[in-house]
């Protein structure tokens, strides 16, 4: 099992913050992000990041959009498209997701809307 897995979301959520921040986005288009991929708005995130949800309990939870599989690409030196473990494949798509975002991809392509 990753270490990843049971380190909580809240422990991460200020690095991802902070990256876009340093590129100009802002938390509320993080947290757009967040709605996206998981279905938790700005109230059901809070809840969770207050909780100290982990990464394993945060998707356990989440109503993963459905077209989170278009999310394709590498992080970390690895394509998310080709990971096996499902939990591990989320959690690279948030990744993705925060990396397009701090890189200034526009809000419709990294929500995969157009």
């Amino acid at each position: 099992m990753h270490r990843i897995f049971d380190t909580t979301v809240a422990s991460v959520y200020p690095l991802y913050l902070a990256k876009v921040e340093r590129k100009g986005r802002s938390k509320a288009e993080l947290d757009e992000v967040f709605a996206w991929l998981t279905g938790f708005d700005g109230p059901a995130l809070q809840d969770r990041l207050d909780d100290g949800a982990t990464f394993a309990q945060f998707f356990a939870d989440a109503q993963l959009n459905a077209n989170a599989g278009l999310i394709t690409g590498v992080v970390c030196g690895v394509r998310v498209e080709d990971i096996d473990d499902p939990l591990m494949q989320k959690i690279r798509y948030l990744d993705k997701l925060v990396d397009e975002l701090a890189r200034g991809k526009a809000m419709e392509k990294i929500l995969r809307r157009a």
